[in-house]
């Protein structure tokens, strides 16, 4: 089995809608794709009806924390997507996307950077607006070459020239709602340093004993070296070890499946979810 258990669609800040995310995930050669778009799961229904026949749906969600100052983000999988609480503290994440967007653009703008929110709003398309789509705007203005290169200090990167912060979940409180929702939590790229500030390793072990299911271990922004480093933590914690692509359609470079997840990994995360359950694919439209 083929297993990626991070990908985006437009939803947030993906380019693939999420019929086309599933139809090109089961095109690549994936038996399961999980859709974990930014503090959302608007994207659910959509992907569920066009969900091709032999390709198993894992309904997810990508939350974004902060604990001692440094951002993180916390996959979460499997989870009722109607829970209260959980539903509550998504909703106050993604209400403060827009703010925080604008208050880049006009920090852009201060930097003498010709981008207007009207740009980013058409980028976004509707989808949970994030740094990726004001990136995406300082490609299109040719001011950096890349979306990854627009994530540095000098940009957007945390504590960046232009950054501003936002609502973001302690991750406690979100391993917490979510195992109160049934789901399963992963923190995603917990060594991706090129993106900012990390969180060290005490801090992990410290959400493993509040109920921290996992890691992700394979993923295009950790080197061989941090890879076999994650591996060994994650035995010392007994965390569950995942890999995915945190695919972006054309957003970013990496292909679907790219990185995949052991399929007894995949197994287990099913067997401790009680909020939702994998959904397989009849053909869709």
């Amino acid at each position: 089995m083929r297993i990626d258990l991070h990908c985006h669609s437009t939803a947030s800040d993906g380019t693939d809608t999420p019929a086309e995310l599933v139809r090109n995930a089961a095109a690549a050669g994936l038996d399961v794709v999980a859709l974990t778009d930014h503090d959302t799961t608007r994207g659910y229904a959509e992907a569920t009806a066009a969900l091709p026949e032999g390709l198993t749906l894992v309904t997810g969600a990508e939350l974004s924390c902060r604990v001692d100052g440094v951002s993180l983000h916390m996959l979460a999988y499997l989870f009722d997507p109607e829970e209260p609480a959980l539903l509550a503290e998504r909703e106050l994440v993604r209400d403060d996307r827009v703010p925080r967007a604008q208050g880049m653009v006009a920090r852009l703008n201060a930097l003498g950077v010709p981008v207007t929110w009207e740009q980013v709003e058409r980028i976004a398309a509707g989808g949970s607006v994030g740094r990726p789509h004001v990136a995406t705007a300082l490609v299109e203005l040719g001011v950096v070459a890349t979306v990854s290169d627009a994530f540095t200090e000098e940009w957007l990167a945390d504590g960046g020239r232009a950054y501003v912060e936002k609502h973001e979940t302690d991750p406690f409180e979100a391993i917490r709602l979510v195992k109160g929702a049934g789901g399963v939590t992963v923190f995603a790229h917990p060594a991706a340093a090129k993106r900012g500030r990390t969180v060290p390793e005490s801090v992990i072990a410290e959400l493993a004993a509040a109920g921290l299911d996992g890691i992700e271990v394979d993923h295009m922004d950790h080197d061989a070296d941090t890879r076999t480093r994650l591996r060994g933590l994650a035995k010392d914690l007994g965390l569950l070890v995942t890999g995915s692509s945190d695919y972006h359609g054309s957003r970013k470079t990496v292909a679907l499946g790219a990185h995949t997840t052991d399929p007894e990994v995949y197994g287990e995360i099913t067997r401790r979810a009680t909020g939702a359950f994998p959904v397989p694919g009849t053909g869709g439209a």
